[in-house]
């Protein structure tokens, strides 16, 4: 696969960003068509075999987690994962300092994944977070945030391995938007072979976007609530994601 990180940054910079930056927004999530070829998603899932790739291992079920297991990458990580961390932090990374400047956050992410790594590592929080998710007929993950520290970036990236026509019947991944003053909303997000799923794990509500100046006096404000939150939810039976 020495091909493949050149692939891969192709393939993300041939994505529509201003539309998914827009869908991102408004919906919280997205998909990106195909990004691995089912060769690719074979190879990365047989990884899952290969422990010495790994730093830890979690069976859900002894955590009331959900029925399925995970294992966490170290370091140093496979070049293609590397890639995808890196060519998406890239280009999600102004859309996070866009929403971070709506919710008043004060916060800002550098312009490189290698910049908010420093950062983190900085704070404590050095470990790799990628991780390779495996499940076997009525496995199923409960409804979650995977946040590892006080730093948070607020999209994360889910990538479906396994053929949905050929590995396994049924099975969705399932987002839950709590918002605020609202009834939760839950999205079902049906996803192919080698494609992502970009979903936030925080993000301004409609009321703190900015909007267009108006000659009428805007009533004054309530101190902002917090933005809405999204929580995943996946019943994967023999499906791999990563």
């Amino acid at each position: 696969m020495a091909a493949m990180p050149k692939t891969l940054e192709r393939r993300l910079s041939d994505l529509p960003w201003p539309g998914i930056a827009g869908e991102l927004t408004a919906r919280g999530h997205v998909t990106t068509g195909p990004l691995l070829d089912a060769s690719t998603c074979r190879e990365v899932a047989a990884w899952y075999a290969e422990d010495a790739r790994f730093r830890s291992r979690v069976v859900m079920e002894r955590h009331a987690f959900g029925q399925g297991e995970y294992k966490y990458f170290d370091y140093p990580l496979p070049e293609e994962i590397a890639t995808l961390r890196e060519s998406l932090y890239r280009r999600l990374a102004p859309i996070a300092n866009a929403w971070a400047e709506a919710l008043g956050t004060g916060v800002t992410y550098p312009p490189t994944l290698e910049g908010y790594l420093d950062r983190c590592h900085r704070a404590g929080q050095a470990r790799p977070t990628p991780l390779l998710l495996r499940y076997e007929e009525g496995g199923y993950n409960c409804l979650h945030q995977d946040l590892y520290g006080a730093l948070v970036f607020p999209l994360q990236v889910t990538i479906l391995l396994s053929d949905p026509e050929r590995d396994f019947d049924g099975g969705e991944f399932v987002l839950v938007e709590q918002r605020p003053r609202q009834q939760s909303r839950a999205e079902v997000v049906r996803l192919s072979q080698g494609e992502a799923v970009v979903f936030a794990v925080r993000r301004p509500a409609e009321t703190e976007l900015p909007r267009r100046p108006s000659r009428v006096p805007p009533p004054r404000r309530q101190p902002p609530s917090p933005g809405p939150t999204i929580r995943p939810w996946h019943h994967f039976p023999r499906r791999d994601l990563i």
